[in-house]
């Protein structure tokens, strides 16, 4: 089975997070990086979102 591949507005979506705080996070190795798929783009595994996402604590 193929990994499907989320762009930023989907990771955005996903996580409700936006672009400057990913940037952020992923600067400190608190997010998962992303793939080159051309010269200036990239995009996550959705797995990996998903993962990152379960491995939050829940808020109470």
């Amino acid at each position: 089975m193929a990994r499907k591949i989320a762009r930023l507005p989907r990771v955005e979506e996903l996580t409700g997070l936006k672009k400057t705080k990913i940037y952020d996070m992923m600067n400190a190795r608190e997010f998962p990086r992303p793939i080159r798929l051309t010269g200036k783009a990239v995009g996550w595994f959705e797995d990996d979102i998903e993962a990152w996402l379960a491995s939050r604590p829940v808020a109470v």
